[in-house]
């Protein structure tokens, strides 16, 4: 058994794409290849990470139908038909005990009020599990379905933070102990524990109060995965854990380090936030099976989704008259994209310093979808997660099966149990809302009096 020199916990979330993480992973023959409306699937997989004692499950979104040729749109059906995450969670509520729910909802095609009151829902349908990841949104094609109306990267930023503090704002429309529900006196709230926003902002005017309960953690929690300088910002200020890909040791220290930094100025403590990288763990009962299986989900990649797939990393930039084997246009480092930068800068930094090919390029990409894979068995896994949390390169991992159940069921069944034996994470829930079992305080309403 190996010490664990941290005094915390690592900390787990598992990402659901529906048939699996990687891109090919519905044409591996053990993946549910309806997966994308099959709620009992979705089930089973919230059961399978609640044995395995995860913190929770995490649910992406997109608000359109990718923008790309038909042909290879036809060959990767991951964003073409898939539950609306806020009401498969809804049902998952109702099927699991402790693990969290988290879901994505964006701050550039939604209102303030229905995030908060949506959200607000979700943690009183499942006892204090719900958790935002706040992300912003970019691109021609979400544009086109919410009247061609688009913001620049660092606006979208400043839309989201204005976005999240009136959502948090809402949450604390009624005091914990507002509701007296009191059949003798007649009242069912007391008048003075009920409170008006009254927000105007630069994007936002929103009078409130929300017509939902304070929720039963005070805020669920919020989430958020931007890695560019505004988004670290976002999340010193406001959340409380953040998902951005990392894919070396020394980038996970410098980042952890930063974000844990600029917290102080906004009067937050470290620990009140989770660093949780994407990691794609392909566990096999030797190292050579691992790597079989990583071979063999890469054999299904077609090439004109591994060009579209990259194609959409790079901005949207038409990669279809480029040679496969040859390296990406020199162009491409002078560009400014407005899509996702961290991503768009990985996959040029990946290019430049280790000059890979265009098809060596998306082959990396689609296996991950930009996130670190780690291919071995479930000792080495553990000891490569095991370095980076005591090193503070990472508080915790987002697990990301490369196909679905079979992915997971195999982490759940040779990783999770060395983590334990290690004491690196924990065998049994610490309690019963997300908030717990995160080490995260509650936080108090705004309109709370100082004792």
């Amino acid at each position: 058994m190996h010490a664990n020199r941290r005094p915390d916990k690592m900390k787990l979330g598992a990402f659901f794409h529906p048939t699996g993480h990687h891109v090919a992973a519905w044409m591996h023959p053990g993946s549910q290849i309806d997966a994308g409306t099959n709620f009992q699937h979705y089930v089973s997989l919230a059961q399978t990470a609640e044995a395995g004692k995860f913190d929770l499950m995490f649910l992406a979104d997109s608000l359109s139908v990718r923008e790309a040729p038909l042909d290879a749109l036809s060959r990767w059906p991951q964003y073409t038909a898939y539950f609306e995450p806020i009401t498969l969670l809804s049902g998952i509520a109702a099927n699991t005990k402790h693990l969290g729910l988290v879901a994505t909802a964006s701050t550039s095609y939604n209102a303030p009020y229905n995030v908060a009151r949506s959200y607000a829902s979700l943690d009183h349908i499942s006892g204090g599990r719900a958790g935002w990841n706040v992300v912003t949104s970019g691109g021609a094609s979400v544009a086109a379905n919410f009247d061609n109306v688009s913001y620049p990267h660092d606006d979208r930023y400043d839309r989201a933070v204005e976005f999240a503090e009136v959502v948090r704002g809402l949450w604390d429309s009624w005091d914990d102990d507002a509701f007296v529900r009191d059949r003798e006196s007649g009242r069912y709230f007391d008048p003075a524990k009920v409170h008006t926003l009254d927000h105007v902002g630069v994007h936002f005017s929103v009078k409130g109060p929300l017509n939902a309960a304070r929720p039963p953690q005070g805020h669920p929690v919020l989430f958020q995965a931007g890695g560019s300088p505004p988004g670290r910002e976002l999340a010193a200020r406001l959340c409380e854990a953040v998902f951005t890909p990392l894919h070396t040791l020394d980038a996970a220290q410098s980042f952890y380090s930063d974000v844990k930094a600029r917290m102080e100025r906004y009067g937050r403590r470290p620990d009140q936030l989770k660093i949780m990288p994407g990691l794609n763990p392909v566990v096999g009962r030797t190292r050579q099976e691992a790597l079989d299986k990583h071979q063999y989900l890469q054999s299904l990649i077609h090439p004109d989704v591994g060009l579209e797939l990259l194609s959409n990393a790079l901005g949207g930039y038409d990669l279809s008259g480029c040679d496969p084997d040859g390296p990406l246009p020199d162009e491409l480092d002078s560009m400014h994209t407005e899509g996702g930068q961290t991503q768009f800068r990985n996959v040029l930094g990946w290019a430049r310093n280790e000059k890979l090919t265009i098809r060596q390029l998306y082959e990396r990409f689609a296996g991950a979808r930009g996130q670190r894979t780690v291919i071995g068995t479930g000792e080495e896994i553990a000891d490569q997660m095991q370095s980076w949390f005591e090193s503070y390169g990472v508080d915790g991992y987002l697990i990301q099966p490369p196909y679905l159940p079979g992915g997971l069921d195999e982490f759940v069944a040779d990783v999770i149990p060395v983590l334990q034996d290690r004491g690196l994470f924990r065998t049994e829930y610490e309690g019963s809302t997300l908030r717990e079992n995160l080490g995260l305080d509650r936080p108090k309403s705004r309109y709370a009096r100082s004792v």
